[in-house]
């Protein structure tokens, strides 16, 4: 009957992630998704902990370390609890990218233990063999091995990214990385290919070696040293490959590989969910692999870049690459904050551009009353979203949210291309390469074709930057140099806050 029930369990589980991911899909439900794909989380989990139960020695018997499960329950719980509590909005990347590397770790030690489980119910060795009482099938030997090269690469690669957004990890490129990827790549295939062909060994392959009777079943599977040290040395070779990947990779690139990484941590937890025939874990890793490939592929759309490009090479950003540019660039024109005040006040349509400049200077709030104060003088504003501005899939569209900015307001970069025309002022906030007319005009140019903000087709371009330093993709900005552009130096805060004073008392 317990077990009728928890299949029930996993059956509302499998459904409340669909509708979850489904809510997610727009801003406005997206809460409500989380909490709704939770509860269908809570109900799988303590479905399993009362519910659960297996056939030991030809008797029923349920999970009996409820204790320690609770203590990490309670454990995890707080610390997800204070962390999301405290985390900033302009760190949530950083957040991202561990949980995921969490997840990736949870699949990797599954993999570990399902593997150990085998060695420990086996019978006494044999002089090098090790006799299984469970029957080890080919199938149950690619799930584990899956779930631990795809775990061990997303727990790794995650960190690394993690690190690289919270700048205690360098971009590190060196002669010959990728060759030295590719090779280890290589190895960690051929590895794994070797552990499932030759594992298990089986009566047939012991040249008529006769197999001890145990005390509970006689065995027609068995494993040697060998194939543990092979096992965790595709552990190691995970995992270092995890690192080797990601450690180059710049931080243009990382929405695309952080949506990689959390599509690996949903296979990886797919390939859980089927060694322990667990239908809740095996749709919810379905549905995150699935989602996770499917947001790469149109975040690599989005940069015109194959997600092969993004892994194996970066934009570089060398001198040359820059040089080649702005040797023909003009002058650029800067713009007081009184001359940029009066602009905006008088504009019928202003169109606002967040990039990351705005989430490193935690401006979404101050830009949201900058909002509100143009729309008190009647001027109607709106904000360009590019689908890889920031260091997250939809980071920019988190951060507005965080300041309470409508949803309705927020265009993606067709619609926001078509309103362009007809908009007086564009008011660029710390975004860059997404609004290079490079990628459109110029073949030569290592962002061409990819898809862009057309800023420049707007009356006026006010562009707020710290500096002129280059984006991630180390080129100059085209757009900076044209005529109808102005350039606002500053931290976007502190002349968000000045515009805003400017405004008011003009």
């Amino acid at each position: 009957m317990a077990l009728h029930i928890l299949t029930i369990c996993y059956l509302i589980a499998s459904v409340t992630f669909i509708l979850g991911l489904k809510m997610l899909s727009h801003p406005e439900s997206a809460r409500r998704g989380n909490l709704v794909a939770a509860a269908g989380m809570t109900i799988g989990i303590f479905g399993t902990i009362f519910l659960f139960e297996q056939e030991v020695a030809g008797r029923p018997a349920h999970l009996n370390n409820t204790v320690l499960i609770f203590v990490a329950l309670t454990i995890g719980a707080i610390l997800g609890f204070i962390s999301a509590k405290k985390i900033k909005m302009t760190a949530m990347p950083e957040m991202v990218s561990l949980f995921n590397g969490m997840g990736g770790a949870c699949a990797m030690l599954i993999s570990i233990i399902e593997f150990n489980h085998y060695l420990h119910t086996a019978i006494r060795p044999v002089g090098n063999l090790i006799f299984l009482t469970e029957e080890l099938t080919t199938v149950s030997i690619i799930a584990i091995v899956a779930g631990l090269v795809i775990g061990s690469i997303s727990f790794a690669g995650s960190i690394v990214a993690w690190g690289k957004l919270r700048g205690i990890v360098g971009d590190t490129t060196f002669k010959g990385q990728r060759n030295l990827n590719m090779f280890f790549l290589l190895v960690l295939a051929a590895a794994v290919v070797t552990f499932i062909i030759k594992t298990p060994v089986t009566s047939d392959e012991l040249s008529g070696v006769s197999f001890p009777v145990g005390a509970v079943a006689q065995s027609s599977w068995a494993i040697t040293s060998f194939h543990i040290y092979l096992f965790y040395g595709i552990l190691a070779l995970s995992l270092l490959y995890g690192v080797l990947f990601v450690l180059p990779i710049g931080g243009a690139d990382m929405p695309v590989v952080i949506s990689l990484l959390n599509s690996f941590t949903g296979v990886a937890a797919a390939c859980a969910g089927f060694m322990y025939n667990n239908q809740a874990m095996l749709t919810g890793g379905i549905l995150v692999g699935a989602a996770g490939t499917l947001l790469t592929i149109l975040m690599c759309k989005a940069m015109n870049r194959s997600l092969l490009n993004v892994i194996v090479g970066s934009w570089g950003g060398t001198a040359a690459a820059a040089g080649a540019t702005s040797n023909e660039q003009g002058a650029i024109k800067e713009i007081s904050l009184s001359d940029a005040s009066m602009v905006m006040s008088y504009a019928t349509k202003v169109l606002i551009v967040p990039g990351y400049g705005l989430a490193v200077a935690q401006a979404q709030h101050i830009c949201h009353e900058l909002e509100k104060i143009l729309e008190e003088k009647g001027v109607e504003v709106k904000y360009a979203i590019h689908p890889v501005a920031g260091r997250m899939p939809g980071h920019m569209n988190v951060l507005l949210a965080e300041a309470d900015v409508s949803y309705e307001k927020l265009l993606e970069m067709e619609d926001a291309n078509d309103e362009f025309k007809t908009t007086d002022v564009v008011l660029v906030l710390g975004a860059n390469d997404v609004v290079n007319p490079a990628a459109k005009n110029d073949p030569e140019s290592p962002i061409y074709g990819m898809p862009i903000l057309e800023v420049q087709q707007a009356k006026t371009v006010i562009v707020n930057k710290r500096s002129m330093k280059p984006g991630y993709a180390g080129i100059e900005n085209d757009l900076f140099f044209q005529p109808k552009t102005a350039m606002l130096f500053g931290d976007a805060k502190k002349v968000l806050q000045n515009l805003c004073a400017e405004i008011k008392a003009g």
